[in-house]
């Protein structure tokens, strides 16, 4: 599916947190959420973009940010990430891909000439009614937290 654009309603999505509770687009009605998607627990990148979120989370949730954190992983997966790295954050276990799909970042990639599916790291801003306010596809997963507030006060 293609990428949904600024302006526009977030796709509808029903996945289970780590916790194996169900989450829908509905349940983020009301506050702004950062929706971000990764490729997988426990890599590099990842890793860094997590503890990003999870070292600014005070700062984001001062502003009225919650976290809310996607990857096609499992949820014992997200369990054992989250306790790892003390993430105090939701994340969702996408393992048929449907959000990702939804949300147009599911795709084909390419690593040492090898094609294969995968998700693509882009963080989508969502207003409090579930309308997507801004979408980063350029995350820097060292300072992403600093890097959603410098939007913000731009």
């Amino acid at each position: 599916m293609a990428k949904p654009q600024v302006g526009e309603m977030a796709p509808d999505f029903r996945s289970t947190t780590q916790e194996g509770t169900p989450l829908t687009l509905a349940d983020l009605k009301g506050q702004r959420t950062i929706l971000y998607f990764y490729p997988k627990d426990n890599t590099s990148g990842c890793t860094l973009e997590a503890q990003s979120l999870r070292d600014g989370r005070e700062a984001l949730a001062a502003r009225g940010f919650r976290i809310v954190g996607v990857s096609p992983d499992s949820e014992r997966s997200h369990r054992n990430f989250c306790a790892k790295h003390d993430l105090n954050f939701t994340l969702l276990a996408d393992t048929d891909h449907s959000v990702c799909e939804a949300f147009g970042v599911w795709a084909e990639k390419s690593m040492y000439g090898r094609k294969y599916m995968g998700v693509v790291r882009t963080t989508f801003i969502l207003d409090a009614e579930g309308r997507i306010e801004k979408i980063f596809d350029k995350v820097k997963t060292a300072t992403h937290y600093e890097q959603i507030l410098a939007a913000y006060e731009a």
